[in-house]
């Protein structure tokens, strides 16, 4: 039969061979005005163990707590039995599933000499609760062996210190606005503070997350330096929030330095410093942040190292990137004081005769090699940091040692890339990211031609120049707050060009073949657009909008009769220099009427035709002669199957023999074009050629572009 110890407050239930309960709590606050200062208090009670092998509490009431812990007789003694918890929720009244506590917790490595220390397990953060239940059942399920006398739990309250009263509506930012822990003044037992190689991160001192230094009365205890750091969790929830975390750091340290039974009875908060999982850094035992501080986190190794716990538990789920940042931050900066590169290897002598988490033995007395960032576990038979946490020290490792790692330019703006070149017209900006943070990195360095022109922040994610004329190579380069430097980035190819395109024939209309409306003349807009280095595109203004490519000449179009219209495009070239041409044209109709006849010629009505009428002859050699002044010109017909051929003579010269026979009829074509290169006078004439058994033409007039 397994031996149970059950803890019961509250109203007693018998059952099942236990007894399980509640406590009822006090409230938080008084009334409707939020919390109100209280101190930090903690309350021990006892597990007893009648003949049957049960344990049980009489009723009981208690105030508030938000941490607990299990506690025993014999401060080396480790438990073998799993213990367990769950607590009733002040905010909603439930009760929580039940959650194991961590009982491989360190003993103190001087428990001999101080009265009364005890075995412990770690601390739960459980947040407000008013009710608890508890059970601990041995290991091998025997009666024999019994578990440890002086069974305990041990309830924390963190209390409210007067900033967080006051601030009860706009919690503090611990992160942002911190106060500077303070230096203990060198003594003949106070080593000095060595300057390290990196910067030191913000930390809240004891005094801003509230530390009561009546609980730890003893003077600080001093290694002669720090080799190593060793990553702890402090188990129990994620689900805190960072405006908790004071209250978690409070409270931890009263689990660990209240007198026994009620606490651990150590001489002060075990780890040197603590991180939430917004990656704000608490100063954790006293004797000064940038002094060797003799810690109690790692049994055996704390004569050598300095230790950093991140609150929660990280066995399934990894800790934040804030969270990993401020490790390796605050690592980085501890270790750098004694010249120890976070990714080396260093050698620390055992202080105790066991075995870690791995089963590798150690002997005390003899030394042994540890990543100088180092996981609780690598030296102690735990579990802790978790394995995700474990898993996730070397890119602490990486981030703390430099250089900046993932280096890349991930945009370039103000140049436009074609092929493998960008272009630009001068001033450029050069964007990059890292998957260091940039709180850990000096500087970044923008090249050009392998010459540093721009010096940016850490912290910073892009930089801008302006680069002179002709082609460059571009890059960027790292600086961790090491002082290790990053290779710079593949260079990439930037040319600087500030010459504009230009047109070397100019935008115009020219009249094509089709049907003619007077509010859509058939047109083709002809152009050539060229560029020193390399011609992007050419636009369309107006009067109406496109795109072309930069090998693009022409583009047939419509134009409306009797209307200047202004043809404007810009020519764009890789860099984004521009060069805007904007002529106007204005397509004319000349119908008939306005033309010389000679022969004879019939007036014919239709709406089909381009004013209503036309004239139609099937007379050899009669006719028709237009004068105008312009650079472009479209003779207009009507075609059918009868329709006969004419000729057409221009400035005196024949130039075409012009067939207007169809298969089907058709109003108001434009069959016959002519342009030239500027405009001038021209006269156009047509004469009808008399075609045997269609002998008859109708012509609808001459459009022409001036």
């Amino acid at each position: 039969m397994k031996r149970r110890a059950w803890l019961t407050l509250g109203a007693v239930v018998l059952g099942g061979g236990g007894i399980a309960g509640y406590a009822v709590a006090s409230p938080s606050t008084d009334g409707a005005g939020g919390p109100t200062e209280r101190p930090v208090k903690v309350y021990n009670l006892g597990l007893k163990a009648p003949e049957t092998g049960e344990r049980e509490l009489p009723r009981t009431e208690t105030k508030q707590f938000s941490l607990l812990g299990i506690s025993w007789t014999g401060a080396t003694k480790k438990l073998d039995g799993k213990a367990q918890v769950r607590t009733r929720s002040v905010d909603t009244g439930t009760w929580t599933s039940w959650q194991d506590l961590e009982t491989d917790a360190d003993p103190v490595e001087d428990a001999d000499e101080r009265a009364g220390a005890r075995g412990a397990s770690e601390p739960l953060w459980v947040g407000p609760s008013d009710g608890v239940e508890v059970q601990v059942v041995h290991e091998d399920g025997t009666t024999s062996a019994g578990l440890p006398s002086g069974l305990r739990v041990n309830l924390v309250d963190p209390g409210v210190t007067a900033a967080e009263a006051d601030a009860a509506t706009e919690p503090a930012a611990y992160a942002e606005d911190v106060t500077p822990s303070p230096t203990a003044t060198p003594t003949a037992t106070t080593p000095p503070a060595p300057a390290s190689t990196v910067p030191e991160p913000p930390i809240v001192s004891r005094a801003d997350w509230g530390a009561d230094e009546k609980l730890s009365p003893d003077p600080s205890e001093y290694n002669t330096d720090v080799k190593a750091v060793f990553v702890h969790h402090t188990a129990g929830s994620n689900d805190y929030t960072c405006a908790e975390s004071a209250s978690i750091v409070r409270a931890i340290y009263a689990y660990h330095t209240a007198p026994a039974p009620s606490g651990n009875g150590w001489n002060d908060l075990g780890y040197n410093f603590l991180v939430d999982k917004c990656g704000t850094i608490f100063e954790g035992r006293k004797g000064g942040v940038d002094k060797p501080v003799l810690g109690a986190h790692t049994y055996g190794w704390n004569r050598e190292s300095a230790g950093i716990a991140v609150l929660g538990e990280y066995t399934a789920a990894g800790a934040s990137n804030a969270a990993l940042t401020s490790v390796a931050e605050i690592a980085a900066w501890k270790l750098g004081q004694y010249g120890v590169d976070p990714a080396s290897t260093v050698q620390l002598k055992a202080g105790a005769t066991q075995k870690n988490f791995a089963g590798t033995s150690f002997t005390s007395g003899s030394s042994y090699p540890f990543d100088a960032i180092s996981g609780h576990r690598d030296g102690y038979a735990t579990e802790c940091p978790g394995n995700s946490l474990y898993g996730q020290l070397p890119t602490i490792r990486a981030w703390a040692a430099g250089p900046v790692q993932g280096l890349k330019v991930t945009s370039l703006t103000g140049a436009t890339l074609s092929g493998s070149t960008y272009w630009t017209k001068g001033a450029i900006t050069v964007k990059w990211s890292t998957t260091t943070p940039g709180s850990l990195i000096s500087k970044f360095e923008l090249l050009v031609d392998g010459n540093v022109v721009t010096t940016v922040p850490g912290t910073a994610g892009s930089a801008s120049t302006t680069l002179a004329a002709g082609s460059h190579k571009v890059a960027v380069r790292a600086v961790h707050q090491s002082g290790k430097t990053t290779p710079a980035t593949t260079a990439l190819t930037v040319v600087a060009d500030t010459t504009a395109p230009v047109f070397a024939t100019t935008p115009r209309i020219t009249l094509r073949t089709g049907t003619v409306e007077t509010a859509a003349v058939p047109v083709t807009l002809g152009w050539k657009a060229t560029d020193a280095q390399a011609l992007k595109q050419v636009n369309l203004v107006s009067p109406t909008t496109a795109t072309f490519g930069p090998t693009i000449t022409s583009s047939n179009r419509t134009a409306k009769s009797g209307a200047a219209s202004t043809w404007s495009m810009t020519a764009y070239d890789v860099a984004g220099n521009t060069r805007t041409s904007s002529p106007a044209f204005t397509p004319m109709i000349l119908q008939e009427t306005s033309a010389t006849k000679s022969g004879s010629w019939a007036s014919r009505s239709s709406s089909s035709y381009l004013g209503g009428k036309s004239y139609s002859s099937g007379s050899k050699n009669a006719s028709l002669t237009w004068t105008f002044t312009g650079r472009s010109a479209a003779w207009v017909v009507s075609r059918a199957s009868t329709s006969g051929q004419a000729y057409v003579y221009v400035d005196g010269t024949k130039v075409a023999t012009v067939d207007l026979k169809s298969s089907t009829t058709k109003y108001r074509q434009a069959i016959w074009t002519k342009s030239w290169s500027s405009s001038a006078q021209h006269k156009i004439k047509i004469v009808v050629v008399g075609t045997s058994g269609r002998p008859t033409i109708t012509t609808d007039g001459l459009v022409y572009v001036k």
